[in-house]
């Protein structure tokens, strides 16, 4: 199939990379002309685990350009993968979804038939919105087409998206049009059958089934995008707060969530205490979908505290913090760890962004250590009282405490006895429960977990 996806972020680039692996011929369309040059020398402008080594491999299958070109109106489907960003009220900016919409719309031609499928997160009823604006514009154009609509939430891991586009669990497609289903069950169908070899770098797991295609409305699509990853966020939020209890009793969050994530009606994963979630979803989407049910006079107490939860969790790390070293101001604080989450470059709505933020406020003085976040890193902050080291010894050098904020396997393996020594007072806040206590006592750490 021939395949325009519009957006060449997180989502847009590895579905487009993907999609091109199984055979699809795929244009990748940004606007930002620097991200698609380097596109086009095969070098991803985004920290993805295999995204270099996939668009080598699909350099054959996938054109990437900056400006609309006649190729795109040749496309029979059409994916909008956009960013859409949080506005003051909470609410997701559908804007560039509807310029994309509006702007392929006007290249469409005579009789053309396709399929426009929003992939991008969108608030409920923004595919309806999106038919109006393109059978509007066909309407002005004075031309007919047969356009059909269909809705295809992602459901990716950074730093995992790959292994979950290739070996998805489910994949949902919302329409009220059954040859927009059927387009894209043909979309996928190497994906649904399993029938592919996939790339060297990326494993199918034994114990892996066929995924479910979940066919539904276009509103129903819509919400379960937004279902899930608030189900996820007040998951996380829930072993928070029974962390904060463990520290009151005298209990270890780590045994608690090791005990009731045996019971498969809960499961293991999403149960790390820590300093919260962060990310581009998770704080937006659920601030989206309180939005939405504020549209309808509707209250949602169960999410609305998740989110209290989660930013207080933020001020739990600076606590812990300050009942060791009593006063912040004019200390030096290390800081290991920026970006979200592991494995990625993302700071977006990062736990350690907030964190710093606060201590810088409160009067202390920042040395701060990333494998690969620096960079970005570096955009949210004024550098005056913050430096920034490559290396995670250098950044505990004279510190006065130290807290882990990320989970870098980098820090596991870290000398944690030459790191003590290297520090003033070898004070450590491990706001992810990485180090075993036990270990970082040997190593001369006065150590201090979450939930622990």
């Amino acid at each position: 199939m021939k395949i325009t996806i519009i957006g060449a972020g997180y989502v847009g680039l590895t579905t487009a990379t993907s999609l091109a692996y199984l055979g699809h011929q795929v244009l990748s369309f940004d606007k930002d002309t620097s991200k698609i040059e380097s596109l086009k020398k095969q070098i991803s402008p985004i920290h993805e685990i295999g995204m270099n080594e996939l668009l080598m491999l699909t350099k054959n299958n996938i054109t990437f350009s900056s400006i609309f070109i006649t190729e795109m109106t040749e496309a029979e489907v059409f994916l909008i993968a956009v960013g859409t960003p949080p506005m003051a009220n909470g609410d997701a900016n559908i804007g560039y979804v509807e310029s994309a919409a509006r702007e392929v719309a006007q290249l469409l031609k005579q009789g053309q038939r396709c399929t426009f499928v929003i992939k991008s997160t969108v608030p409920i009823g923004t595919n309806q919105r999106v038919k109006q604006i393109v059978n509007m514009t066909l309407r002005e154009r004075n031309i007919e087409c047969h356009v059909t609509f269909a809705s295809n939430p992602e459901f990716l891991r950074e730093s995992r998206a790959l292994y979950d586009t290739f070996f998805p669990d489910r994949i949902v497609i919302g329409s009220d049009d059954t040859e927009a289903i059927d387009i894209l069950s043909r979309m996928y169908k190497h994906l649904l059958n399993q029938d592919f070899q996939p790339p060297s770098f990326l494993t199918r797991p034994d114990d892996y089934k066929l995924p479910a295609l979940i066919t539904t409305d276009l509103v129903s699509a819509e919400i379960i995008k937004y279902a899930a990853n608030a189900f996820l966020a007040t998951k996380i939020s829930f072993i928070n707060e029974i962390a904060g209890l463990c520290e009151k009793i005298g209990a270890d969050v780590t045994e608690i969530a090791r005990g009731i994530g045996q019971d498969h009606r809960i499961g293991k994963y999403f149960l790390n205490a820590g300093p919260g979630w962060g990310g581009s979803c998770f704080p937006k989407d659920t601030s989206a979908i309180l939005a939405v049910a504020r549209n309808y006079n509707y209250d949602m107490p169960i999410i609305t505290a998740a989110r209290k939860v989660n930013n207080r969790q933020r001020m739990h790390i600076i606590e812990r913090l300050q009942d060791k070293i009593k006063v912040i101001r004019g200390r030096n604080i290390c800081i290991l760890g920026l970006a979200f989450k592991p494995n990625t470059d993302d700071v977006r709505d990062s736990p350690a962004i907030d964190v710093i933020k606060i201590l810088q406020e409160r009067g202390a003085h920042i040395i701060a250590h990333d494998p690969i976040a620096i960079n970005n890193a570096r955009k949210e902050f004024n550098e005056t009282n913050i430096d920034f080291k490559e290396n995670a010894e250098q950044a505990a050098e004279h510190a006065d405490a130290l807290i882990i904020l990320t989970e870098w396997p980098e820090y596991n393996e870290l000398n944690w006895y030459k790191v003590a020594k290297l520090m003033k007072t070898p004070i450590v806040i491990d706001a992810r429960n990485q180090l075993s206590p036990e270990k970082a006592a040997e190593a001369g750490l006065d150590y201090t977990g979450i939930g622990r």
